[in-house]
């Protein structure tokens, strides 16, 4: 697929057709390629943790334990009360967990786009009072949030071979556990993106592994209205829509399920997320 150059996506002249998405008017400079990363939150940068064989990816010392239960317990209380306020959050579909109650008490893979600072947040909000644990770029434990996406959660991708065989144990440790994992399988976050971009295989591979249900969740937007048209000034309200579990296909083999999963995943979220196109395809590797 062809990328416009010199300057990317930019929603400003992107116009919304008619029952369509709605489409936040932010002209907002997006990268050429879909998976680089946008300038992040402006703070203190730090050195990038070394992510070696020796590196604790699930730590179990009890400062952590006990700083990660008040964490939740803040999201659990403060966030699911704020992001209403904040963004006019809607989730729509959370029946769809009840329903499948059975499939999914053995452990899920949660995904979604990334287009928001909160989106975790928010997902943590769909699945009401679970933990999740997401692979995180070790570039972004340099930034401010460092400490809060290890405490939520997050446990950094290596890129040693050594670092990588700890990684594999934590999260079969996770799985035997039947604990939920959450992915953003577009790899960076575009702060209101419309579109959903091309996804890493990486999670698909894990659930065939894992034998794991896939729960597909989108992003999508509302104009905002009322008194939020004065608050949020020109900022779009938020809906997150939560869709069938999907399964792998154990029949096939090991490339061919992952490869199959990913196409349906994502043509799952694009129509999660309202649209009747989308420009990208799902490979993303």
């Amino acid at each position: 697929m062809d990328f416009p150059a010199n300057g990317g996506y930019i929603y400003g002249i992107v116009q919304q057709i008619d029952r369509g998405p709605y489409i936040p008017q932010l002209g907002i400079i997006y990268p050429d390629s879909p998976d680089a990363h946008m300038e992040g939150r402006k703070g203190k940068r730090v050195d990038e943790p070394v992510v070696d064989e020796y590196y604790p990816f699930l730590d179990k010392s009890p400062g952590f334990r006990i700083m990660s239960a008040l964490l939740y317990l803040g999201i659990f209380v403060l966030v699911f009360i704020l992001s209403p306020l904040r963004f006019g959050l809607r989730i729509e579909g959370r029946k769809i967990l009840k329903k499948h109650r059975k499939l999914l008490r053995n452990g899920a893979i949660t995904m979604s786009n990334h287009t928001l600072r909160w989106d975790l947040l928010m997902v943590l909000q769909a699945v009401r009072f679970r933990r999740l644990y997401f692979p995180a770029w070790k570039e972004n434990l340099a930034g401010p949030d460092r400490d809060l996406i290890r405490l939520v959660g997050g446990i950094p991708v290596p890129s040693s071979i050594h670092a990588m065989k700890n990684f594999k144990t934590a999260l079969d440790e996770l799985h035997r556990k039947k604990k939920w994992f959450h992915v953003f399988p577009e790899g960076s976050n575009w702060h209101y993106y419309h579109f959903i971009r091309p996804f890493k295989k990486g999670m698909f591979t894990m659930a065939y592994d894992y034998s794991l249900p896939i729960v597909p969740m989108a992003f999508s937007y509302r104009e905002s209205r009322g008194l939020y048209r004065i608050l949020k000034k020109g900022y779009p309200l938020i809906t997150l829509r939560i869709g069938e579990p999907l399964l792998p296909d154990l029949s096939k083999s090991r490339k061919e399920a992952a490869a199959l999963l990913r196409a349906q995943t994502h043509r799952r979220i694009v129509e999660l997320a309202g649209l009747d196109s989308n420009p990208f395809p799902c490979e993303g590797d």
